[in-house]
């Protein structure tokens, strides 16, 4: 990999040297010198100043990991500024990635939430509706004029001519058929409610 660079800063070099790892010091020299200069940059990249400083961290990695393969040709600070920049932008393709697809799965879930409560619901209904349907046709007119009419017992016997006690006990005959018909189909506190 050639990258047109100059490491070393005071000292004249011949072109195409590679950084030596056992330069420790002179990269520590070069760390220091630019440092807050790269981080200052990748800031006004990523507007992060922990991602920024991860940002200068990675390239200085980098360099330092693959001081063998890296020749360096011009100036370190053009050297640097270009990794940080390329660093900086790869950040925030990831983060566009990221978001992109934590949308989608926050949509595909929704979707998913409401396909599932909706055929959930689609099957309560049938199941409901056959379960009534085999209930004895008083049964029946009695427990949907108290659950879907909202009327009071009284008002059931009123209309239809019958005692209090009778409604009561045609609603109570009802729940139990209901109960046993849609047990395996409503968890019991479901179950409770909408039975009760």
């Amino acid at each position: 990999m050639v990258i047109e660079t100059n490491f070393v800063m005071n000292v004249t070099y011949t072109e195409g040297q590679f950084l030596n790892k056992d330069r420790e010091e002179e990269f520590e020299i070069v760390f220091k010198k630019h440092f807050k200069s790269l981080h200052a940059y990748a800031c006004t990249i990523v507007k992060d100043e922990v991602m920024a400083e991860e940002m200068v961290q990675n390239v200085f990695c980098r360099l330092w990991e693959k001081s063998d393969q890296i020749e360096i040709r011009e100036s370190v600070s053009g050297y640097l500024y270009r990794s940080v920049y390329h660093e900086s932008l790869n950040y925030l393709k990831h983060l566009k990635v990221r978001d992109a697809y934590q949308t989608y799965a926050i949509h595909q879930v929704e979707n998913t939430n409401n396909t599932s409560h909706n055929l959930e619901l689609r099957e309560l209904e049938e199941r409901l509706e056959s379960a009534l349907k085999e209930l004895p046709e008083k049964c029946r007119t009695i427990f949907q004029m108290s659950r879907f009419e909202e009327m009071k017992y009284q008002e059931i016997a009123d209309k239809l001519e019958l005692s209090v006690k009778t409604i009561e006990n045609q609603m109570g005959k009802a729940l139990r058929l209901l109960r046993v018909k849609l047990v395996d189909f409503l968890p019991a506190s479901l179950l409770l409610f909408f039975l009760s």
